[in-house]
């Protein structure tokens, strides 16, 4: 028998019923397929006209298949599954599975990028894509799987988990102490020192130097001078290059405090207006994003004071 593709109806629309008759709903059939429910009825529809006859008895509970609706059924999903096989059989295998981690300018300097060797080590055939940015981005429009968010405990997705929380202790290097005639941030100290000040437009009371040294008794104008930033990483780098006093957050200077790069200069604050957390996209679904997950845990976990 000769094959006539022109009598066959469109794959769309074949692809719509097969799902609108698996899950006996066409709104169940456009969350599968991503459309809505009137698409896949649309799709329905113009398969019944093409073929004239109805498929679906419908009624208000759910879809039930007419005995032309079971045969079609029946052909479709052995074709889809041939097809299926076919299509896998002959698919360039992917060269690496991935995940993308999106997480802030200064928490991937800092903390992350100095880790990932440790991942790579554990495991080669991941390839990892950092997204460093100071948005917060969207899961499906940006394409990320895994997301590293600093907010307030309220503001955190419900589903996220918590990597640490946040803390605040003046640091500087061991060259620009031994210069210093105290060793404590206090009014001998302060007019030789250079304020680094961390500002990126955002509300936070917590890096305000003034804030800071008001309950010292220190006014942020007695020392020599300021320096301001809008990228975190750079205010850690003008402090290691001993360039000023900054405020180190815990625990993403943890490294260089213990490497003895920073020195702590007085007495450090909890900030518990604010934490890091771990978001997963709930869409993505893989053995990748599930071990980095884990390590990316199993990391913050082992860090931890």
């Amino acid at each position: 028998m000769s094959l006539d593709l022109r009598r066959l109806p469109p794959l769309d629309h074949l692809k719509g019923f097969v799902a609108a008759a698996r899950h006996a709903s066409f709104t169940k059939a456009g969350a599968a397929l991503f459309l809505t429910q009137s698409a896949i009825s649309r799709q329905v529809q113009a398969l019944e006209t093409q073929l004239g006859t109805p498929l679906f008895r419908r009624s208000t509970r759910q879809l039930q298949l007419t005995p032309a609706g079971e045969t079609l059924y029946a052909a479709a999903l052995d074709a889809f599954s041939s097809l299926d096989e076919a299509v896998r059989r002959i698919s360039a295998p992917q060269r690496r599975d991935g995940v993308t981690v999106s997480t802030s300018i200064g928490f991937a300097a800092l903390w992350l990028v100095p880790r990932l060797a440790g991942f790579q080590a554990a495991h080669p055939e991941i390839a990892v894509r950092l997204s460093a940015d100071n948005r917060t981005v969207d899961f499906a429009r940006d394409e990320v799987d895994l997301a590293i968010r600093y907010c307030a405990p309220a503001d955190a997705p419900q589903d996220s988990r918590k990597l640490f929380d946040e803390a605040l202790l003046p640091v500087i290097s061991p060259a620009l102490l031994a210069q210093l005639p105290s060793a404590t941030l206090d009014g001998a100290s302060l007019p030789r020192l250079t304020l680094l000040a961390f500002e990126d437009g955002s509300p936070h009371p917590w890096f305000d130097w003034s804030g800071w040294l008001a309950p010292l008794g220190l006014p942020a104008d007695g020392a020599r001078g300021r320096l301001q930033f809008n990228h975190y990483d750079q205010c850690i780098a003008s402090a290691l290059a001993g360039q000023g006093i900054a405020l180190g957050r815990e625990p993403l200077i943890r490294d260089h405090l213990a490497a003895g790069r920073l020195v702590p200069f007085g007495t450090g604050r909890p900030v518990p207006e604010r934490a890091y957390y771990l978001l997963t996209d709930p869409a993505a679904d893989s053995a990748a994003i599930t071990a980095f997950a884990d390590w990316l845990l199993a990391e913050a976990a082992r860090g931890a004071p």
